[in-house]
């Protein structure tokens, strides 16, 4: 059974993987044998982020990227096919919260346009290079792919006075099903993942607000906040052969929070 989780010879993509959920999801696929490559903005994060992840099992790389920019994901996407040989995995972790928050009334189209930019066509842009390299490796007799996106529980539940926010991710939903029909054909899997309360460094502000907290903990039946390694289970699952019949889902992580 554990062969099916063997991603030995298999290489993913982890944008945003040089912190937080990101480098979670990375430690997991790196131990799974898998080749990793974590693309983000910060040169000194991704050498720490690469470093904790060597000696783990795959080989690993870290690469300068920004997924706000097209030119700079194709480039991106370029030097890692020649470093590494082929991109079984596209993971599409990277994105920014909704930090101007407050009314609906007062949101401005620049609010808007920001968070889209970053969490709806960030994910397209590096979607649209892995899918095109995916289905030229399936229609030469090797079809495999895997299209993950870091979705939120934001786009399921009522995300008042953060509504920007969780329209984006809304529409990553939306998107990632679509790809599930529209590349089944070439192998091509595609599901999302909704965190609930995760405790990381872009979280550190909101957890340390001890009324935020004693509101927020009573609604979570796993009587804690969830931590980045709670998503390397979900993401050596969804990139291994053990879900080659498991698409289009969102698939949510959160201890309980929405159900309860």
């Amino acid at each position: 059974m554990t062969a099916l989780f063997d991603l030995s010879g298999r290489v993913a993509v982890v944008t945003g993987g040089n912190g937080g959920i990101g480098l979670g999801m990375a430690e997991a696929l790196a131990a799974a044998g898998c080749a990793v490559s974590v693309w983000g903005r910060n040169a000194a994060k991704n050498e720490e982020a690469a470093s904790r992840l060597a000696g783990l099992g795959g080989k690993v790389e870290a690469r300068i990227c920004d997924i706000t920019d097209r030119a700079s994901i194709e480039a991106t996407f370029a030097a890692t096919l020649t470093a590494l040989g082929r991109v079984d995995g596209m993971i599409a972790n990277a994105g920014i919260t909704g930090a101007s928050k407050g009314p609906f009334i007062n949101r401005t189209v620049e609010d808007y346009r920001r968070v889209m930019t970053a969490n709806v066509e960030g994910v397209m842009h590096c979607f649209q290079v892995a899918a095109l390299h995916m289905m030229d490796r399936a229609k030469a007799g090797d079809a495999y792919g895997r299209l993950i996106a870091t979705s939120s529980v934001a786009s399921v539940e009522g995300a008042a006075f953060n509504e920007h926010y969780g329209a984006s991710k809304g529409a990553v939903n939306a998107m990632v099903r679509a790809l599930a029909v529209e590349l089944a054909r070439y192998g091509v899997t595609a599901n999302t993942i909704l965190p609930g309360w995760i405790e990381t460094d872009m979280t550190a502000g909101t957890f340390a607000n001890e009324k935020f907290v004693g509101a927020v903990m009573p609604r979570i039946p796993a009587r804690r906040f969830g931590t980045p390694a709670d998503f390397g289970g979900i993401t050596v699952y969804l990139m291994s052969r053990a879900s080659a019949y498991h698409t289009g889902q969102t698939l949510v992580v959160d201890g309980g929070y929405t159900v309860f």
